[in-house]
């Protein structure tokens, strides 16, 4: 069994699409036998410039080969990212089609990972299991509005089902993803296999209620500063009308970061803390320092179908959430974590309602976890590659 794995990141990278693919090798590792190899080309961490993190261009883990492609400096803008993703197709596909492989697998949220392992997948003859983190051309739809972003829409379309069509088997993150590809693609094979919980993030679940009355509550958010996050829109007008009872700490980098920093200026929030982000092991003592934690999507209709990884983390802490999203993500968290307030997006109001609605305690939430570990679900993932894989075998 040769398995082809692509990435555009992998650890020790900060993403959640770094955490979803180190884990599924992890388990391959587990799996496979010793004959067996498994290629990992990814990139060499990049995902955040305030957190420098080196790792080897080439390294070898038993029957895991990992190889790390280095990429222009760049920040997080679309043009500078497009650029930066161009290195590494074109030097991983190029990499790719030198080896044999029965089976390649590619994550992706941005569409052109997709786009990459469909092309590996076309020319080696092989099959094809796409992991779908975020449905690109719709997000693209709602959120740029400018005639020359919409002009590229068509040709993501076509790209969408190039990869789409390609694929043996689609997997999506979100159930909230589904009805989007049935409709437009009915007869392809999908499943949903979701983000999950890491065994680091296990071992900090709280076993009984503890009630915290702290005269300052400590909001904490950590993960991308983006456009997609609209922190900019939110935190600095419920810091400022929250006023001494909060403190809030964000945590992490991205392409809002500046506009964030302007708007907690503009309305004078002296509660209000970004850091630069960090590694997970500093994260976890973040999270337990935190009162609540924090998470907000913003107000676009593409993210109604969106399940954020980070729900996964936030629940396994304990800690109260406060979350404002709309659609499948509040759907779930309503159903599925306790003590838990859910607003809609960009709604300050209703935001200040929800706070109040949150008991300040820490609450064990055993049975999610249990349904939700992230080992667990990626063994179920690789057993159906390794399926997949075999059938490419048995084709060559």
């Amino acid at each position: 069994m040769r398995i082809l794995v692509l990435s555009f990141y992998y650890a020790p990278d900060l993403s959640a699409g770094s955490f979803r693919t180190t884990a599924l090798v992890e388990a391959l590792q587990r799996m496979l036998p010793a004959k067996a190899s498994i290629d990992v080309i990814t990139t060499a961490p990049n995902r955040y410039r305030e957190f420098n993190q080196s790792a080897e261009t080439m390294e070898i883990n038993g029957i895991v080969r990992i190889t790390r492609i280095s990429l222009p400096a760049h920040s997080s803008g679309m043009l500078d990212q497009s650029r930066a993703f161009m290195v590494f197709a074109q030097a991983a596909y190029q990499h790719a089609i030198k080896g044999k492989y029965d089976v390649v697998y590619a994550t992706s949220s941005r569409l052109m990972t997709a786009v990459l392992g469909a092309c590996v997948a076309k020319r080696l003859k092989i099959p094809l299991y796409l992991d779908v983190r975020d449905i690109f051309v719709d997000t693209m739809e709602d959120i740029f509005s400018s005639s020359l972003v919409r002009g590229i829409i068509p040709i993501l379309s076509r790209l969408e089902r190039f990869c789409i069509r390609t694929a043996s088997i689609v997997n999506v993150v979100s159930p909230g993803f589904l009805s989007y590809f049935q409709e437009k693609y009915p007869g392809i094979h999908l499943s949903c296999y979701t983000n999950g919980i890491d065994e680091i993030f296990i071992d900090t679940v709280p076993t009984q209620r503890q009630k915290k009355t702290p005269s300052v509550y400590n909001v904490t958010y950590a993960g991308n500063i983006g456009e997609g996050q609209g922190l900019h829109l939110i935190v600095p007008a419920l810091a400022k009308k929250l006023g001494n009872r909060i403190r809030f700490r964000i945590v992490g980098a991205g392409g809002r970061l500046e506009q964030l920093h302007q708007a907690i200026k503009h309305e004078g929030c002296s509660n209000v803390e970004i850091e630069a982000p960090v590694e997970r092991a500093r994260l976890l003592e973040l999270y337990q320092e935190a009162d609540v934690l924090f998470l907000h999507l913003n107000d676009y209709k593409a993210f109604e179908k969106v399940l954020p990884s980070k729900v996964f983390e936030y629940a396994a802490t304990g800690k109260p959430v406060w979350a404002g999203v709309s659609g499948y993500a509040a759907m779930f968290i309503e159903e599925n974590l306790e003590n838990t307030a859910v607003f809609s997006p960009c709604d300050t109001i209703g935001a200040l309602k929800a706070f109040e609605r949150l008991d300040f305690v820490d609450t064990s939430r055993e049975s999610f976890v249990k349904c939700y570990k992230r080992d667990a679900i990626m063994a179920k993932l690789a057993g159906d590659l390794i399926s997949l894989g075999h059938a490419g075998t048995q084709k060559t």
